[in-house]
């Protein structure tokens, strides 16, 4: 029996010593991950990892407007209803109205159904029944006259920061009696208050009556 305990000792010790290796691979591993997890910051609960594109507020009849170096409105933006998103800042706006302003010159009206505005107040993209619209001017000591001017297209993008209106789709242009089609958009310089069409441009250039701007 003694012989046969003496046995049984030493068969467990080399099971032992062969399982050593193992055993150490093991507890190094336990270790360095317990290392890891302690020194990793705490995570953020699902809600605040992933922030979801939802409106934080609404409001009707709303207003935004920039003013310029002098203490002047440069462009003023109005909608029946304006939709703020937390996530990226963007705002979504039903009927957008813009007004952009020029020193000694007629205000121009930029329009459409719905807009999106970015979050850096850069950019406003204006969908559906897009148009934009320069009354007529009579001539001052530093302006000369302007013709009434009316583009209408299915899509404008505002470059706010650059006083430039631009489409890439088909744009219908009257100015005064004369009507142009673009079929590869344009660009309006709000500064110079100048449209130039792309594309294949067909219509007609009537001359204004005199007297009339």
């Amino acid at each position: 029996m003694q012989l046969n305990s003496q046995k049984i000792k030493i068969g467990i010790g080399r099971g032992l010593l062969r399982l050593m290796p193992l055993i150490l691979m093991g507890s190094l591993t336990l270790a360095t991950f317990w290392l890891v997890q302690k020194n990793m910051p705490p995570e953020k609960p699902a809600l605040e990892r992933i922030r979801l594109h939802e409106p934080d507020y609404t409001i009707r009849n709303g207003a935004l407007s920039a003013l310029n170096e002098l203490g002047n409105t440069k462009y003023r933006v109005l909608g029946d209803k304006v939709t703020h998103y937390d996530d990226d800042a963007s705002i979504d706006i039903i009927t957008p109205r813009m007004r952009l302003f020029q020193p000694n010159k007629a205000p121009v009206t930029v329009k459409s159904d719905t807009g999106h505005l970015d979050g850096d107040l850069t950019i406003l993209d204006l969908f559906d029944n897009a148009s934009i619209f320069r009354p007529a001017q009579e001539a001052t000591n530093t302006e000369p006259a302007t013709l009434r001017m009316l583009a209408r297209s299915t899509y404008f993008k505002v470059l706010i920061n650059d006083d430039i209106i631009e489409t890439n789709k088909p744009v219908t242009l009257e100015q005064g009696m004369s009507t142009m089609n673009s079929t590869e958009g344009g660009s309006f310089d709000n500064v110079q208050q100048s449209m130039t069409l792309k594309g294949q441009v067909k219509g007609r250039i009537e001359r204004a009556p005199k007297g009339n701007p």
